[in-house]
């Protein structure tokens, strides 16, 4: 399974920014979806999570009432809509999926995306 992530950029403190990811060479709606992100000097952290038919999500606290985290299984496409960022939100995302785990141990994933960058000033 190939992942593609893309969106983010730069933002302003208190915006918003989407990040989508798109997936290949699977079947998208058996696997369950994690964001984790890396900051600057910092461990690579869970952010959100999905399941296969986007009945159950999970945010970390850091981000919980104003990230959303959904899916397109029609499209093979995993979103991660942002709002109300803060300067500590910058950091680059990541996409990864798994077949057999849902949860927010980065190890149990098995596949991954390269990563998009979000900036947020203050």
């Amino acid at each position: 399974v190939q992942l593609q992530a893309s969106g983010g950029g730069l933002v302003q403190a208190g915006g918003s920014v989407g990040v989508s990811c798109v997936t290949s060479g699977g079947t998208f709606s058996r696997y369950s979806v994690g964001w984790f992100r890396r900051s600057p000097g910092k461990e690579r952290e869970f952010v959100a999570t999905i399941t296969t038919s986007g009945g159950f999500t999970f945010y970390s606290d850091s981000v919980k009432g104003r990230f959303t985290i959904s899916r397109d299984n029609a499209e093979n496409t995993a979103y991660l809509q942002m709002n109300n960022l803060k300067p500590e939100d910058t950091a680059v995302y990541y996409c990864a999926v798994s077949l057999y785990y849902r949860g927010s141990d980065s190890q149990k994933y098995e596949h991954w995306g390269q990563g998009t960058l979000v900036t947020v000033s203050s």
